[in-house]
């Protein structure tokens, strides 16, 4: 199994170029191309492109998958509208698939099924993109906080049965996927490896990878929170999940220095190849 991670962090310490040849450096073989920006003409300018292309090219590092810009106000207010350009640079990097969220408006509960409906409509509306630009949309499980307590509490496709429901209701598997945010799922009372073997073969077709202590969406690298990694490797194992390993566990560089950030990343580079190989292990048993 391929094993990689996002891009956010050290593209953000030491700019794009920079970035990918700090993780090509750490052992990757593949990344997630992290493109969370607010306004369009945040993304990154083709020459920036050609540059870190140029850099995993001379590794052999390939662009696995990558992440759309997210949050419902920005995206419908300043990015739906020229989501073509998002789709555009995914293109270049070669990337074949790209982590779209759904749509949060508001309170989930006592709106589910208007929140479901105006995702189908949301994704369906991604199928000439997805189409044009030869990029297959990912689904991914959410969360949000709850109006009073503050607690984590459902979202859109918290619920593994609903993130599977969704995708079936595309019924376009082409166009569509499902990504998986294995830390997501316990922060709503749920097991990872459940919601594996939910979804199953057919569906599941991406992760995204980090640890959380049950409390808070921590996205860290796996070990350094609760989550039970075995029982994950081996559900994935048991449904022959044939995507990648994808890292989205980027805060784990947050408490050291810059200049620490290779040694960060050589670490998080060799943990994800460990459970991808287990795995491939229990895969073969």
């Amino acid at each position: 199994m391929i094993f990689a991670t996002q891009t956010q962090q050290p593209v953000r310490a030491f700019g794009l170029a920079q970035g990918v040849k700090l993780l090509c450096e750490a052992g990757y073989p593949a990344l997630d191309l992290s493109l969370n920006v607010d306004k369009l003409d945040e993304l990154p300018s083709k020459a920036e492109q050609e540059e870190a292309k140029a850099i995993a090219k001379q590794f052999g590092v390939v662009f696995n998958q990558a992440h759309a810009p997210f949050g419902y106000q920005k995206f419908i207010r300043a990015i739906q509208p020229e989501f073509w350009r998002v789709f555009e640079v995914v293109q270049n990097f070669g990337v074949k698939q790209m982590v779209v969220h759904p749509l949060q408006p508001g309170r989930y509960y006592g709106h589910e099924k208007e929140i479901f409906d105006l995702n189908v409509e949301f994704y369906r509306s991604l199928t000439p993109l997805s189409d044009k630009y030869g990029v297959k949309v990912a689904i991914e499980n959410m969360w949000q906080h709850h109006p009073i307590s503050h607690l984590i509490v459902d979202d859109i496709c918290a619920d593994p049965k609903e993130l599977g429901d969704l995708f079936d209701a595309l019924d376009d598997p082409e166009h569509f996927t499902v990504c998986l945010d294995i830390g997501h799922v316990p922060l709503c009372n749920r097991e990872p490896w459940d919601a594996i073997r939910t979804l199953g073969h057919d569906r599941l077709g991406a992760l995204h990878v980090h640890d959380v202590d049950y409390v808070d969406d921590l996205h860290v690298l796996p070990g350094l929170g609760r989550i039970k990694w075995d029982e994950v490797c081996r559900a994935l194992a048991d449904i022959d999940y044939k995507g990648d390993f994808t890292l989205e566990a980027d805060n784990t560089f947050i408490p050291f220095e810059p200049e620490f950030y290779p040694n960060v990343a050589r670490f998080m580079a060799e943990r994800a190849r460990f459970l991808a190989e287990k795995v491939d292990l229990y895969r073969k048993k």
